[in-house]
């Protein structure tokens, strides 16, 4: 099979639905590796990449005014059992556009893969960019996954962040966003994942909301179990009038698991005000009393909660 055909089957094994990656009415870019195997441009999208000896370096544009009806599709993996993947990422989304992106990464094979993603988004005023990341690390735990990204939300703009990592082994996850956001603007961060065996989960989430009626919500949802870890940092900052922002944390801990959460707010305009809750504990005892009466073995019934609340 080539590279591409193995790519799709990665994809599609994450939960992508492989015909979208030829359709030529879908824009899309495809990176196995440092080697760009698929890509399509459509009005008012444009997308350049530049090979690097360890990954590549991706600049994403859509025009002003720009209505984009169908989903961007990106898929960026790595197939062979051992390498490096970077990502060197800039998107730029033009005043009053609207645009969707849905990201998978795939690493079916790893033993010893690391995935270095590093971006930068600004969102112009007055536009709207969704854009929601979907992992599959396989199930050895031999993947290092390090996203970065620096957004800038302008004037009246919305963006929207989604994360999850549900199947396969977490490996070593360390996701840090740092989202800036001006008057009017909205801002919600969302990372979900899923961590067994001796997987490691750091998620790192800062909103600052800078302008007059700006908001943020960061939200996390993680499950731990056997002897894995996870540490949930989060910041938001309230540093204009009429700022509103909160912070939402969800850990669930089984077994031998650690869980640590770190809820920061910081106000610095009296007219603002940030909130959060931060929840860390076992899974519903009303919930899992519920599917055990119904017959199911209590694994069981305890996955079922736990994909619920991850949203899978």
């Amino acid at each position: 099979m080539s590279d591409f055909d193995l790519i799709m089957a990665a994809y599609e094994a994450s939960g992508g639905d492989p015909t979208l990656l030829q359709s030529p009415t879908v824009a899309r870019l495809v990176v196995s590796g440092n080697e760009v195997i698929g890509a399509n441009e459509i009005p008012g999208v444009t997308m350049t990449a530049e090979q690097l000896p360890d990954g590549v370096r991706v600049h994403l544009a859509v025009a002003p005014g720009t209505q984009v009806e169908l989903p961007v599709h990106l898929c960026f993996g790595v197939l062979p059992e051992r390498g490096v993947q970077r990502i060197e990422s800039s998107f730029e989304i033009g005043p009053n556009a609207r645009v969707e992106f849905v990201a998978h990464c795939t690493f079916p094979n790893a033993v010893q893969v690391e995935h270095l993603m590093d971006g930068t988004i600004q969102v112009g005023a007055g536009a709207t960019m969704r854009y929601s990341e979907t992992h599959y690390h396989g199930e050895q735990g031999g993947v290092v996954v390090r996203p970065t990204a620096r957004v800038s939300v302008e004037e009246g703009a919305s963006y929207y962040s989604g994360f999850s990592l549900s199947h396969g082994r977490a490996g070593k996850l360390d996701f840090n966003y740092e989202v800036e956001v001006g008057r009017n603007g909205l801002a919600e961060l969302d990372a979900k994942a899923m961590g067994w065996a001796d997987d490691e989960i750091i998620v790192r989430e800062t909103i600052r909301l800078n302008g007059e009626g700006a908001r943020g919500l960061a939200k996390s949802r993680i499950a731990v179990r056997d002897r894995a870890r996870s540490e949930v940092f989060g910041t938001t900052e309230g540093n204009a009038p009429l700022a509103r922002g909160h912070i939402d944390c969800v850990e669930i801990v089984r077994d031998q698991a650690i869980a640590h959460a770190v809820p920061v707010v910081r106000v610095s305009d009296p007219q603002a005000q940030v909130t959060h809750e931060a929840a860390i504990g076992t899974v519903d005892k009303k919930e899992l009393e519920t599917l055990l009466a119904r017959g199911l073995e209590e694994e069981r019934a305890v996955d079922i909660i736990v994909r619920g609340m991850l949203g899978d």
